[in-house]
C-alpha cells in the first residue's frame, strides 16, 4: 500500500508540475514589426527557422564569435569555449557545424540587424557582446541581479559589462538595470510603453515560475518578425517546460532548436496574433 501511495504521489507531482497555472504573456493588438531594409521590405520577410539555423551553424558564425571572445576579459568559461572552437576548427576545418547561444545570437543579429535588444540574465556580458559586435549601433537593455560568485564564477557587475561592450566597439545606447527581473523588468516596461525589441534573450531565473514570469513580461514586447533566444534547454527541465508552453504551443511563433548538444533554441514571432 505504501509503495502504491508513493507512486501515486510522484505521478501527482509530475502532473501538477506539467499543468499547473503559470504566468502567461498578455499580448495586445498593434505590435510593431521589425524595421525595413534599404528596399523598404521588412527585414524578417522570408526569414525561416532553417535560414536562422544555417546561419548559426555556418563557419562565419564560429569565426565571428571566436573573434569576439578574443576581445573579452579572460575567464574559465571563455577559455573553454576558445579551446572548443580552435580544436574543432582545426580538426574538422570547414565541415564543422556547431550551434550555441553565441553563434545563434550572431545569426539573429546579422540577419535582422536589430535596433533594440533585450537580455534578461546578462552575467559577464558575453552574449550581449556578440550582439553589440554584430550591430554596434543597437540599443541594448540588460537586466541582472549580478550576484557575486554566480555558479562559482566571478560576476563583477554592470561596470564590467560596460567595459566588455566597449571592447567590442559598441556605440549604441546601453541600459543595465540591477535587481530582480520579476520587479525591474515590468517596472521598466511600464515606464517605456512604446519600447519594443527586435531580439531578446531570456536567460535569467531558472525556476519554473520565475522563468515563466520573465517570458510573460518580455514576449508581448517582441516585435513581429523579432527573435527570442534561450539557452540550456536540456539541462533545466523547468526552462524546457516554459519554452514548450509559452513558445512552442503559441502559433505566433516558428521555433527552431539546435540538434546535437541542443543547448540553444530560438523562435521567430511571425504574427501579431496566432496565424491560423
Amino acid at each position: 500500500m505504501g509503495a502504491m501511495l508513493s507512486m501515486f504521489e510522484r505521478r501527482a507531482r509530475r502532473a501538477w508540475r506539467r499543468f499547473r497555472p503559470l504566468p502567461m504573456p498578455q499580448y495586445v493588438a498593434g505590435t510593431p514589426e521589425v524595421g525595413k531594409d534599404e528596399l523598404g521590405v521588412h527585414r524578417f520577410r522570408g526569414l525561416t527557422p532553417e535560414t536562422l539555423a544555417a546561419a548559426a551553424s555556418s563557419p562565419e558564425a564560429a569565426e565571428f564569435v571566436a573573434g569576439v571572445l578574443d576581445k573579452l576579459t579572460t575567464s574559465d568559461d571563455i577559455l573553454g569555449l576558445q579551446m572548443l572552437y580552435r580544436s574543432a576548427q582545426g580538426r574538422f576545418r570547414g565541415y564543422w557545424r556547431h550551434v550555441d547561444i553565441l553563434t545563434l545570437l550572431w545569426a539573429a543579429a546579422t540577419l535582422l540587424q536589430p535596433e533594440a535588444y533585450l537580455e534578461v540574465g546578462v552575467r559577464r556580458g558575453r552574449s550581449a557582446a556578440v550582439v553589440a559586435a554584430a550591430c554596434p549601433d543597437c540599443a541594448i537593455y540588460g537586466f541582472d541581479l549580478w550576484q557575486p560568485e554566480y555558479h562559482g564564477a566571478p560576476n563583477p557587475g554592470p561596470g564590467f559589462v560596460r567595459d566588455e561592450l566597449r571592447a567590442v566597439e559598441h556605440r549604441g545606447p546601453l541600459e543595465l538595470i540591477t535587481g530582480d527581473s520579476h520587479q525591474t523588468l515590468p517596472d521598466f516596461l511600464r515606464a517605456h510603453p512604446g519600447l519594443y525589441f527586435d531580439l531578446a534573450t531570456i536567460d535569467g531565473d531558472k525556476s519554473l515560475t520565475g522563468a515563466a514570469a520573465d517570458y510573460a513580461y518580455a514576449l508581448p514586447r517582441l516585435k513581429v518578425g523579432g527573435i527570442v533566444a534561450c539557452d540550456d534547454l536540456p539541462w533545466f527541465p523547468d526552462i524546457r517546460l516554459v519554452w514548450e508552453r509559452q513558445i512552442m504551443r503559441d502559433r505566433r511563433f516558428l521555433v527552431w532548436q539546435a540538434s546535437g548538444y541542443g543547448e540553444a533554441a530560438a523562435a521567430i514571432r511571425i504574427g501579431d496574433a496566432p496565424w491560423w
